[in-house]
């Protein structure tokens, strides 16, 4: 878990520069084994700018902790839908101020569709700009099983999407490992960016 922590502990810090886990905002997970299911998931209440390896915990498939001190995030279920049912090694979650604005502007829709970028290429199995990207998006709710079910039937239904957005609340992506979802992050936040620039420019 060491190495898996340190990795997370370097995300926080640098997606605090960059303004996507202000405050104890955000929450990051990896998963150390399959079987049985074993995750390094950040302690509650964090800043996320100052995470260090004790703020890590290891828990199993039903969101007990087995090592570390501390919590893990109410919306641990929500980690645990997304590792279960995409077999994703890593999740993380931001709140960045275009996610933010996007997932209320297009919530009415259910979801937001980003296209013709040329960074689109950058999710997994992405070749081309032409791609376009659903991006579904939840209410936000502190009921977390409740939650945790509706995420589950999106994905279900959604099941090409990279991410997820909680409205008024933040992205979820994934990956394979902490690479590929550390990358999904970032392609994500600058479309988000790019499109929020477009969408909500002052008229001319």
């Amino acid at each position: 878990m060491d190495e898996t922590a340190e990795s997370l502990c370097e995300i926080g810090r640098e997606f605090y520069r960059r303004g996507w886990v202000f405050g104890t905002s955000g929450n990051f997970s990896a998963k150390i084994s399959h079987s049985p299911l074993r995750l390094a998931i950040t302690s509650s209440g964090l800043d996320k700018g100052a995470l260090t390896p004790e703020g890590l915990l290891e828990i199993d498939g039903d969101a007990a902790v087995l090592r570390g001190s501390g919590y893990p995030s109410a919306e641990t279920s929500l980690h645990l839908v997304i590792v279960g049912q995409l077999g994703a090694g890593a999740v993380l979650h931001t709140h960045s101020i275009w996610s933010t604005l996007l997932s209320d502007r297009w919530a009415a829709e259910g979801g937001l569709v980003l296209e013709g970028y040329e960074m689109l290429k950058g999710l997994s199995g992405v070749s081309t700009h032409e791609h376009s990207e659903w991006v579904p998006i939840l209410e936000n709710s502190q009921e977390y099983t409740k939650l945790s079910a509706t995420l589950a039937s999106v994905l279900k239904q959604h099941p090409r999407s990279h991410g997820v957005l909680l409205r008024k609340h933040g992205l979820y992506t994934w990956g394979r490992d902490i690479a590929e979802a550390r990358r999904h992050v970032e392609i994500f936040e600058f479309l988000f960016e790019a499109e929020g620039r477009r969408q909500f420019a002052s008229p001319s």
